[in-house]
């Protein structure tokens, strides 16, 4: 079947929440085969779709009929951007799932290989079970999550304002220092450095001074920056009336590409001046504007992006050939090919996706870095699913996914102190924020302490059972094991008790004597800002000052039970059994 038959519009693939500023087109043919050894097994409540990977695939896309004559449909599962994953097993959990399934490969997000063959689901296991194993040998584990947040545009850090009582630019420098601290996080993106609140851009004269204020900030933070080379100064600016958001930065090219390159020089000299010409080469890298193949975030064509890319590019090399530049920042997987044909360095790739893991993009790349300088469960400002466990398990999905094939996948955003659409009304409104106002850790939050918990090695494991490594997943470090039960839709943000499962963990190797196991949880009664906010009232805007130090006397994760005592059998293995809802995280440690 081809993609014209399965009916696999551009539209479609993207979603109904991220698409509506690209340029419309059907999906084009591939050259890539149709993927082999598909299978689709029937659990309670879900079916698992698997299949044989294709060489050259950045993603696959996995499409549902009634019958085996179609008309087969992309399987939505609400993630509001591009509705494909970079890998299998895929788990369905949305009311139309069982019937026929094929999946098709992807070239690009607009460029997909036929469909394979249809397979009808099968049978699967007898009840709603999914056992870990935890096998011997151990390799580095790729912390993913260290490398890179994400962040509303740094002047913030110096706004004296206050929401919800709290001082903004205090509280963002704590909530940065807090993921840096307790994360171990590296590196911070954020929009708008040239943005004209920090008056980079005077009549004949440069004044770095606001941008020192900030980047002074984000060193003294423990972080390095990447700094995201934009929005367009008013004095540049080519029409200075197109803006975006609610502090108004121009999203304009610029009147002179050469006097914009000018000042990308100017810029990138002074801070090798400032902070030292090794510092800025080796730590440092510079990515050119954000999501220009979306309207709202470039008013120019298409070209007029690549000529600023080409511009900014040679600008940054004249300053010191070492220095990293690249981009293209671009919205759901685009303009990666248009990012590979410049004429100009490009020495990494960045792209963001929302709703879904990371797609591959590393047969496109020619061994360059993959930095996804944004990423989270949703493209939609003041989503309910931001502040949901749903979310901590999608983080840990994409971060298990993610490890080993990209530099950086970077959490949108360290805190709800964010402004792009207004300032925040209430405590839990929806933010992209792994932390609160207030910094009160979000179950998102949770789950990477969790994560840094796993420490410097990886353990093999092994699933088997009903909806095992598509539902239910596991990462195991040295002494512990993470995992956690998920699905991608967003249908079930709330969860679902036919997606429960009775999980046993079996560490295997273990020494003779007893043991001790130690449990700790993320689910509606375990690292759940919102139930805890619940249970002190919870209907105001903000807490008042005597909730306020409640919540914060509350703000940790203690085990979730008692420890337990085992015995390894003769074997050298232990086993223990854990419920596990959906949406929920465990982690259980051998000590």
């Amino acid at each position: 079947m081809s993609v014209a038959s399965a009916q696999a519009s551009w539209s479609a693939l993207m979603g109904a929440g991220g698409a509506q500023d690209r340029e419309p087109g059907e999906m084009v043919e591939a050259d890539l085969p149709a993927p082999t050894g598909v299978r689709a097994v029937a659990g309670r409540d879900q079916v698992t779709v698997s299949w044989d990977p294709v060489p050259a695939a950045i993603g696959y896309v996995v499409y549902r009929a009634g019958s085996a004559e179609g008309p087969f449909e992309v399987v939505d599962f609400g993630g509001g951007d591009v509705l494909a994953v970079p890998h299998g097993p895929f788990a369905d959990t949305t009311d139309g799932r069982g019937g026929w399934y094929a999946v098709a490969a992807l070239a690009t997000v607009a460029a997909s290989g036929p469909l394979s063959a249809p397979v009808r689901v099968g049978p699967g296991p007898a009840d709603a079970r999914v056992t870990v194993e935890v096998g011997s040998g151990t390799v580095p584990l790729h912390r993913v999550w260290r490398a890179m947040v994400g962040s509303e545009h740094l002047s913030h850090l110096l706004s004296e304002d206050l929401t919800g009582g709290r001082v903004i630019g205090t509280d963002l420098s704590n909530a940065l220092r807090r993921v840096h601290d307790e994360l171990g996080v590296a590196t911070v993106r954020a929009h708008g450095i040239l943005c004209d609140d920090l008056a980079v851009v005077r009549p004949g004269a440069y004044d770095f001074s606001g941008v020192d204020r900030v980047y002074d900030a984000v060193l003294a933070l423990g972080y390095r920056p990447v700094v995201e080379l934009g929005f367009m100064p008013r004095e540049l600016a080519r029409d200075p009336s197109r803006t975006v958001f609610t502090y108004a930065g121009i999203i304009s090219p610029p009147k002179d590409p050469d006097g914009w390159a000018d000042l990308v020089r100017a810029l990138v000299a002074h801070l090798v001046d400032r902070y030292g010409r090794d510092e800025v080469r080796d730590n440092w890298a510079f990515e050119v504007w954000n999501e220009a193949n979306l309207s709202v975030f470039w008013s120019g064509t298409p070209d007029e992006y690549w000529r600023l890319y080409e511009v900014t590019a040679r600008a940054v090399k004249d300053v010191d050939p070492g220095i990293a530049v690249g981009g293209p920042g671009s919205a759901a997987v685009g303009w990666i090919d248009g990012q590979l044909a410049v004429d100009a360095p490009v020495d990494f790739l960045s792209t963001h996706v929302y709703g879904t893991p990371p797609l591959d993009l590393r047969p496109l790349a020619d061994g360059r870095p993959l930095l996804w300088t944004e990423w989270g469960v949703t493209p939609t400002h003041h989503h309910p699913i931001n502040d949901t466990v749903f979310a901590a398990t999608f983080l840990l999905r994409g971060m298990r996914s993610a490890a080993g094939r990209v530099a950086a996948l970077a959490p949108w955003v360290a805190s709800d102190h964010f402004e792009e659409l207004g300032r925040p009304e209430r405590l839990l409104h929806g933010g992209f924020g792994l932390l609160t106002v207030g910094n009160l850790a979000k179950p998102k939050f949770w789950a990477l302490k969790l994560a840094e918990r796993l420490g410097e090695v990886e353990r093999p494991v092994t699933l088997t059972g009903d909806g095992a490594g598509s539902l239910v997943e596991a990462w195991a470090g040295g002494s512990g094991v993470l995992v956690w039960n998920g699905t991608l839709d967003q249908s079930r943000m709330r969860g679902a008790a036919g997606l429960d499962r009775l999980v046993t963990v079996r560490f295997t190797g273990v020494a003779p004597g007893p043991q001790t196991v130690r449990v700790w949880r993320v689910d509606d009664r375990h690292g759940n800002i919102g139930a805890r906010w619940a249970s002190l009232g919870g209907g105001a805007d903000w807490p008042d000052d005597e909730q306020w130090l409640a919540l914060a006397a509350e703000d940790r994760l203690d085990e979730a039970e008692p420890a337990r005592t085992v015995t390894a059998d003769a074997d050298g293995t232990v086993s223990v059994e854990i419920n596990l809802p959906m949406p929920g995280i465990a982690y259980l440690e051998l000590s």
